[in-house]
């Protein structure tokens, strides 16, 4: 466990920084039965994934494991400290391994929920059930909806919704003031998602990166926040592609403003601009 009020000042700036001295791994209590599990996403530059837990009279529901099955068993560890309930259901909001790289760490035997292009690309889990658009089910008399608001940070994404709570778990389609990462993304059908997710007006929006925090106010401002990075990550793109600034130079050329500070720029910021080059050159091939 570390203190790590240095890393959000990097990360969110020093005025955020100074509201959230935080232990992580943590385990952050949401409502009377959710949580939310972070721990440290592997990398050079420090940012949490996060994982949805909602403990129900018949077991627990997991959005989203962690990276590495060390990662995963210390959240299964940590959910065993606050109930005896065993892990039923796991839903798999992402299929990258930063979120599915642990996932054998879950019990024998768990439920999983899948989009079917996530299951295709992780080739399994076998016998999971797929989840094309809405999928909602009941544990312990807690209803769960599970939702494909569209392709977003890859063709699968799920988010999970908790109607009583009004608290939406968005996985990867939102990252709390880290930039846009792109590399298997949708970059404008990503802002859809957004929107649809926007549109529901939860009482809470629960990131799959970057911290979470328990003000629904706060979580819509950083929603919009992050749509609004998206925005302007696929308006400079197009800018420089409209320019006719070749791929090779563009990185070089492009000015981020605002967002230039949130962790992942430097890094993300070439991934963004070929992935917004490659859908704008798809829509002209087609126009021709």
């Amino acid at each position: 466990m570390k203190r790590i009020a240095s890393l959000f000042a990097l990360a969110f700036g020093a005025s955020v920084a100074a509201q959230m001295p935080i232990d992580i791994p943590r385990m952050l209590k949401i409502s009377d039965n959710v949580y939310v599990y972070e721990d440290y996403h592997s990398g050079a530059e420090k940012f949490t994934t996060n994982s949805l837990v909602v403990i129900t009279n018949d077991g627990v529901v997991v959005a989203d494991g962690q990276g590495s099955v060390a990662a995963t068993k210390g959240m299964v560890d940590a959910i065993a400290k606050i109930t005896p309930k065993p892990i039923t259901h796991v839903v798999i909001g992402s299929d990258h391994g930063d979120h599915t790289g642990g996932n054998a760490a879950f019990p024998a035997g768990v439920k999983y929920f899948v989009h079917p292009t996530s299951r295709d690309t992780l080739k399994g889990p076998d016998g999971a059930t797929l989840v094309t658009d809405r999928t909602a089910i009941s544990v312990g008399g807690e209803e769960i909806q599970i939702l494909f608001l569209g392709r977003a940070h890859t063709g699968g994404d799920l988010s999970v919704f908790l109607p009583r709570q009004k608290i939406l778990f968005m996985s990867e389609t939102f990252f709390n003031h880290v930039f846009p990462a792109m590399r298997s993304a949708y970059p404008s059908e990503w802002l859809g998602a957004l929107d649809k997710a926007m549109a529901m007006n939860a009482a809470l929006y629960i990131p799959g990166h970057g911290y979470t925090v328990a003000d629904g106010a706060e979580s819509r401002r950083n929603l919009v926040a992050y749509r609004a990075a998206t925005a302007a990550v696929i308006a400079e793109a197009t800018r420089l592609y409209k320019a006719g600034v070749p791929l090779a130079d563009a990185p070089k050329q492009a000015n981020w403003g605002e967002f230039a500070s949130w962790t992942l720029s430097a890094s993300q910021g070439p991934i963004a601009i070929r992935k917004v080059y490659e859908e704008l050159s798809r829509r002209a091939s087609s126009r021709n």
